[in-house]
């Protein structure tokens, strides 16, 4: 029996048991070992905040539209960072092996079935530690945020919001060559910053000792990742003269406070939105997403990226609404948390 957590309502979870299918000849059975809970996209959902729960995506005109929403009530598909060890194969599965581990996206669920082809692309190496899997997703989001801000080695990049993405972003834009400037209002989340590799952090607004640290000319990139608009506000000041500012974040609902006729219009600031649904449009026919979620593995396994210390909360998989809760009451201190099963 598998024990998969749903969404009922606005902040109202619940556990399904479901009767374990047969696996077909070229499948496996994944038992699910971790599962990140994202304090993004998945606490829209959580919230009720999505404009997927309230609008209906128009996938032809790329639109939200009036009409009932893509994403209705029971939300059956919570959770996008997993990782788990292959328990049983189909009959015609001779290239895995019992306990190799499996990461992906397959929802908080106690198993997964999964065609032998899709695990094999996912393979963690083999004396990895499990746990970089639950960053497989996240990870690309954030190396695709990099990738989209085009940085070049010796620029000075700031990020705007030192969460779980943006702190992901800050080791990745430092392992590109740039000066990472992080900035939060959170203490303890700078310190995880300076601790992991930021070269400075400060509380924000930032954009005038970031004009200071630069002789004037402001941060070559900000990138923003905190979905908050005085954020992103602030990223707009602080970056240089008809420069580049990357907005990562999931805004909700409108965004106030955004002066669009101050320096934004008179530095001639690009703005531009990084999203997983595609990646940086002149490299996409070299980088798809398979490539962003193992490069995401692949750079924790070597050391380029240290993830692992951003996990500060994990729970059992039974006390998930727990977990949720202190996540959506931004709970200090808590970074990246887990379900363990």
């Amino acid at each position: 029996m598998a024990r998969s957590l749903i969404l009922e309502a606005p902040r109202t979870l619940a556990f399904v048991d479901t009767p374990d299918a047969p696996l077909g000849p070229d499948e496996v059975r994944i038992a699910t070992l971790f599962s990140g809970i994202s304090a993004g996209t998945e606490l829209t959902q959580y919230r009720g905040t999505s404009p997927f729960m309230g609008k209906r995506w128009d996938e032809v005109l790329r639109l939200f539209v009036p009409g009932e929403a893509s994403w209705p009530y029971p939300v059956a598909n919570l959770g996008y960072e997993e990782v788990g060890e292959v328990v049983e194969l189909g009959s015609a599965v001779v290239d895995l092996a019992i306990g190799q581990r499996i990461y992906g996206t397959w929802n908080h669920r106690t198993h997964h079935v999964a065609a032998a082809e899709w695990a094999r692309e996912r393979l963690l190496p083999d004396a990895a530690d499990p746990r970089i899997g639950i960053f497989s997703h996240i990870g690309a989001v954030a190396l695709n945020g990099v990738h989209d801000a085009r940085i070049r080695i010796g620029d000075t990049v700031a990020v705007f919001g030192l969460g779980v993405p943006g702190q992901i972003v800050a080791q990745a834009a430092r392992a590109s060559g740039a000066t990472v400037i992080g900035v939060d209002p959170d203490p303890a989340r700078r310190a995880v910053a300076d601790r992991l590799g930021a070269h400075r952090t400060l509380d924000g607004p930032a954009a005038e000792a970031i004009k200071d640290m630069t002789g004037g000319r402001g941060a070559d990139v900000c990138i923003e990742v905190s979905g908050a608009p005085p954020a992103l506000a602030d990223a707009i000041r602080a970056v240089a003269y008809s420069s580049r500012v990357v907005a990562m974040g999931f805004f909700q609902g409108e965004v106030p406070g955004l002066r669009l006729g101050e320096e934004f219009h008179h530095n001639r600031v690009e703005l531009v939105c990084s999203q997983i649904s595609g990646t940086a449009p002149e490299a996409m026919h070299r980088w798809s997403k398979p490539r962003l979620w193992r490069t995401a593995i692949e750079l924790q396994h070597r050391g380029v990226l240290d993830l692992l210390p951003l996990i500060t909360h994990d729970a059992a998989f039974a006390d998930a609404p727990v977990l949720f809760d202190r996540l959506d009451r931004g709970e200090a201190g808590l970074l990246q948390a887990m379900l363990r099963f």
